[in-house]
């Protein structure tokens, strides 16, 4: 499947492509619709620590190549691309010089958030670094339990929070099993979001999610320019419009590199209309 032409125009819906050059032209069209970017270089769990400084260093280009073009769009990262598994102390080196350029270009880095087993950790991390440079952020999952303490911390400290249902499978000590309860938690983090929070963002493609969000904004008359809308690229894109067209800000999450494969299986697994996009485009 990873060689396969056949293969990567079909993952082209959804992966900017290969390289960052590629992911720059899709980021330009992007913003030509009127949306801002976040570019991912996809990849997790390194197995070597100079794998670990090749993910740093491409990050470090990436935010770069973002500001020489002016493409209005910052990067996601995931700690275990970094070295989290070998060595914790080599990951934060690693990823404060991120943060660092970041911070000297004036744009953000978020830190995406994998499974409890690094939510300590990961947000130790964010803290730490935005203590010493500001420009970075970290991600929630509403189906935890202890998302709405940590959102309270991160929202005492002025981290931005990009806010998002959850996509691993956790045990039922950490984490909500019911549908019902995950979205009830979204919306009860949301509002304290956009009450407390520095720019929320909320990672979603649920439209009950979006309407509560929104409503609750102009329920307490908070501007659609103090909080946005994140997606993914490829998946909804009438929806994107649509708020776009209404005033919103939102932002799509842009992955790139050779390492499509898995996450684009993901993005099949999670959603069956993504299946019959594809059906349909094989027929076409």
């Amino acid at each position: 499947m990873e060689t396969s032409g056949v293969a990567r125009r079909l993952s082209s819906r959804f992966v900017a492509g290969e390289t960052l050059a590629k992911a720059l032209d899709v980021s330009r069209r992007v913003n030509a619709d009127g949306l801002f970017i976040t570019l991912d270089h996809l990849g997790e769990n390194v197995t070597s620590l100079p794998e670990a400084e090749a993910f740093r260093d491409e990050y470090i280009q990436a935010l770069s190549e973002i500001e020489e073009h002016g493409i209005d769009g910052n990067v996601s990262l995931k700690l275990t691309q970094f070295g989290m598994e070998l060595d914790e102390g080599a990951c934060r080196r690693n990823v404060e010089a991120v943060v660092r350029k970041a911070a000297e270009l004036k744009s953000f880095v978020r830190v995406d958030m994998e499974s409890s087993s690094y939510t300590d950790r990961t947000l130790a991390i964010v803290r730490g670094l935005h203590s010493e440079y500001g420009s970075v952020g970290a991600v929630i999952q509403a189906y935890l339990f202890r998302s709405e303490k940590d959102i309270e911390c991160l929202n005492l400290q002025g981290i931005r929070v990009r806010l998002c249902k959850g996509a691993y499978l956790e045990p039922p000590e950490v984490a909500f099993e019911r549908t019902s309860d995950v979205d009830a938690n979204f919306v009860k983090l949301a509002q304290r979001m956009l009450e407390e929070g520095t720019y929320p963002a909320f990672a979603t493609h649920d439209e009950r999610m979006i309407d509560a969000a929104r409503g609750y904004a102009r329920k307490k008359n908070i501007e659609p320019t103090r909080y946005e809308f994140q997606m993914l690229y490829g998946i909804r894109r009438d929806l994107q419009r649509k708020l776009i067209a209404e005033g919103y800000r939102v932002r799509l999450y842009v992955p790139y590199g050779k390492a499509w494969y898995p996450y684009f299986m993901r993005r099949l697994a999670e959603r069956p209309a993504n299946l019959w996009f594809l059906a349909r485009n094989l027929f076409e």
